[in-house]
């Protein structure tokens, strides 16, 4: 396991109206989905060596809660906890919010998020009495969590959360952020505008996908990301910065482990400073990097 090179603390800021210092960049616990237990360990170790105060999973991400629950059952009140559900009725819910607690082996969580809400159906249904809105707002109030927030992909969830914003006070939002996608007028001017609504209301901002190259040419045989991220150095740097060097973000680490190392130590490098457009936009050219969402294909994912 490739160790991590401190040269300065990574820097931390207030997440939202929780309260908490988190580290500008929150461990995806993603990356664990499908390690041994004893790489898992290897991976968290990393992590915690690098003073991350924040981690991010979900029910969905394979055996990552559970490859969590050892380092947790000493560290809990180390970190910062979320993770995510992706059912959309109250009681499935609630279900999969106590499996979660039960498989991390924990009493309670800082954050539960709903995932990926985009579809309009799903969004009438957490919405809606009975549904997963509702009854994470009575596990909040019963202390199993602290906060609610929501998540989701593709080029259709800025607009989205504000349209869920508008329906509940959610404590934080996660979408897609990085140049290429902002290439996108229409996605751009969304991002702005529910970046604008976060700030105005101390709602944390959460961003995904930072060093995402692009969907895979072709699926290798081994991979530990659905989307082929940046490989060249250089480029991957000027990524991260991308994300970093604007105060109200914080970027969620990739499910691909062996990259975290270097993730790390461009955040905590003392440097945050963007790349000009023109050198984000010749990285594009240069890499052959694209948009990983299209509007179409790997919306619901």
């Amino acid at each position: 396991m490739t160790s991590v090179r401190i040269d300065t603390a990574i820097p931390k800021a207030e997440f939202g109206r929780t309260g908490h210092l988190s580290t500008r960049v929150l461990f995806g616990a993603a990356a664990l989905s499908r390690l041994s237990q004893d790489r898992a360990d290897e991976v968290i170790e990393q992590v915690a060596a690098a003073g991350i105060n924040h981690i991010d999973t979900a029910a969905s991400y394979g055996e990552s809660e559970l490859r969590l629950a050892p380092w947790l059952a000493d560290h809990r009140d180390e970190v910062f906890l979320a993770t995510k559900t992706g059912l959309r009725d109250g009681p499935g819910a609630r279900a999969q919010l106590e499996a979660s607690l039960e498989r991390m082996g924990v009493d309670q969580i800082d954050l539960i998020q709903l995932h990926n809400l985009v579809e309009d159906d799903e969004f009438v249904q957490a919405h809606g009495s009975g549904g997963a809105v509702e009854a994470l707002a009575q596990a909040r109030d019963e202390g199993l969590v602290r906060f609610i927030g929501i998540t989701g992909h593709g080029t259709r969830i800025p607009g989205m959360h504000l349209r869920s914003l508008a329906e509940f006070d959610f404590d934080t939002v996660l979408f897609p952020y990085n140049f290429s996608m902002l290439a996108n007028p229409a996605y751009r001017a969304d991002v702005e505008e529910l970046l604008a609504r976060c700030e105005q209301r101390d709602v944390a901002t959460q961003t995904i996908k930072a060093i995402a190259h692009g969907r895979w040419p072709e699926q290798p045989a081994e991979r530990f990301s659905w989307y082929e991220p940046i490989t060249d150095a250089d480029a991957r740097v000027n990524a991260i910065r991308y994300v970093l060097s604007r105060p109200q973000l914080f970027l969620n680490t990739t499910s691909d482990f062996r990259l975290l190392a270097h993730v790390l130590e461009v955040a905590a490098s003392g440097d945050l400073t963007a790349a000009s457009d023109e050198r984000m936009a010749a990285d594009q050219v240069a890499q052959g990097i694209t948009p990983l969402f299209d509007g179409a294909a790997l919306e619901r994912i």
